[in-house]
């Protein structure tokens, strides 16, 4: 029988926001993979750990996932991440691969899952909580109400892009460009409020576009209302 790859979203850095469904998996299983060349070095395990400590002694899967823009070092990058996972799950072993937030929202473990399931291996996602819901929850402020659309954009990657569209923005991916992402914030004439590393020991929450720093962290996510 070969084993089953379990993609578990810890959430946004909170472990209290951990699902009890997540504690169990990683209890109950020895193998955890998580996305970085030092296991015990990722958020994702910082995380956990906190909320299952015997996740110290567990075997610790190390899956380096590089954030690089060269599509072809990518792909060999995410094919030797799935054969590091391949030879736990051919050995009969189950593989829970820990990942921030949601494990369906922009996660590093769907280049993996893609992967184990074209070579025929059973996948599962587990649903953490979102990092958009956990900030908006931290601003006090709701995301959507009655009939409000609400637009999830990751907006590195769509500066081009404006915010005119009836109802309200989660900008994720904002870090890199901050600069750009709040000029395009303040032509949309929008209420802002940016949280950076929610749920973590430096968190910080910013309101406004003149509050949010250009240097502003990996983690930080901008709601626009």
């Amino acid at each position: 029988m070969s084993g089953i790859l379990y993609g578990v979203g810890v959430g946004p850095g909170d472990p209290e926001l951990m699902t009890l469904k997540a504690v169990r998996l990683i209890r109950e299983n020895e193998v955890i993979a998580l996305p970085g060349s030092e296991a015990k070095d990722t958020v994702a395990y910082k995380i956990a750990v906190q909320a299952v400590p015997e996740l110290e002694h567990k075997t610790l899967l190390s899956v380096a996932m590089p954030m690089i823009r060269d599509r072809e070092e990518m792909e060999r990058s995410h094919q030797a991440a799935a054969d590091q996972v391949e030879a736990c799950l051919k050995q009969g072993q189950n593989v829970v691969f820990l990942t921030l937030g949601d494990s369906t929202i922009y996660s590093t473990f769907l280049y993996v899952q893609k992967r184990i399931a074209d070579r025929g291996y059973q996948t599962e996602l587990v649903n953490g909580i979102p990092s958009f819901c956990a900030a908006a929850a931290r601003a006090n402020i709701s995301l959507a109400e009655w009939n409000e659309p609400l637009h999830i954009i990751p907006a590195a990657h769509r500066l081009s892009q404006s915010l005119g569209q009836d109802g309200n923005y989660i900008l994720m991916k904002s870090g890199s460009k901050m600069n750009q992402v709040k000029e395009l914030l303040r032509t949309s004439g929008k209420h802002v409020v940016m949280v950076e590393n929610c749920g973590m020991p430096n968190e910080h929450v910013y309101y406004g576009t003149e509050e949010i720093p250009d240097d502003a962290g990996y983690y930080s996510l901008i709601i626009a209302r």
